[in-house]
């Protein structure tokens, strides 16, 4: 399943950024953007998202406003600076069910989107760790799903640090050139040309968090 989100700042390059880390996740999809309250409006109307992100200080119409003037809204995550308890109960006034930080991690973000689009709400801190944890691992996309157990442990070493052939080889307790060849398969899976971005892979498809294998 594909959730399918809008995004709302009046930041063009955190807006544009965002956009693109949460649109490279497999079961992400961003819809539509939006740089004010009234642009959101329209935005839902245009893309009936499942999921909205959205910022509470923009011009024209504030993220909140935007939200109590749209009939039955998708679920909407507030994703904000002020994430003091005041903004939280504004948040959830206007009928938020999540409230997350900016500097919230890619990871924990995407995992909120899922949720929320399950319907779980995220107003609650001290449940919220919890929350995230069963919506962290993405559904992967038809080449990750590929991947064999070994080419999966090679792909978190990757992610932790570990790059070279030998240390790989050291740690897989497996011949170098049979390192190269696993790797030579994940570039091919993941259409990707180098351990670096094997390694940025490995952590946007969640792999790094896979200890199942």
């Amino acid at each position: 399943m594909t959730f399918r989100i809008v995004i709302a700042d009046d930041h063009r390059l955190l807006l544009e950024g965002l956009s693109q880390a949460l649109d490279s996740i497999p079961d992400i999809s961003v819809a539509g953007l939006a740089s004010n309250g009234q642009e959101l409006i329209t935005a839902i109307e245009e893309h009936t998202p499942d999921v909205l992100l959205v910022d509470i200080e923009m011009p024209v119409m504030t993220g909140l406003a935007a939200l109590s003037n749209v009939t039955d809204p998708p679920p909407a995550i507030v994703v904000t600076m002020h994430t003091d308890e005041e903004q939280r109960r504004r948040a959830a006034a206007a009928g938020a069910v999540g409230f997350l930080s900016k500097s919230t991690p890619l990871p924990d973000l995407a995992a909120a989107i899922r949720a929320v689009a399950r319907g779980e709400t995220l107003m609650d801190p001290a449940a919220l760790s919890e929350t995230l944890d069963r919506h962290r691992a993405p559904v992967l996309d038809a080449g990750a799903a590929a991947l064999t157990a070994r080419e999966r442990e090679l792909l978190r070493l990757l992610a932790s640090g570990v790059s070279s052939t030998e240390d790989l080889a050291d740690r897989l307790f497996i011949s170098q050139k049979t390192v190269k060849n696993h790797l030579a398969s994940i570039y091919e899976k993941l259409a990707i040309t180098d351990r670096a971005q094997a390694a940025v892979e490995a952590i946007r498809l969640g792999l790094h968090r896979d200890q199942t294998s």
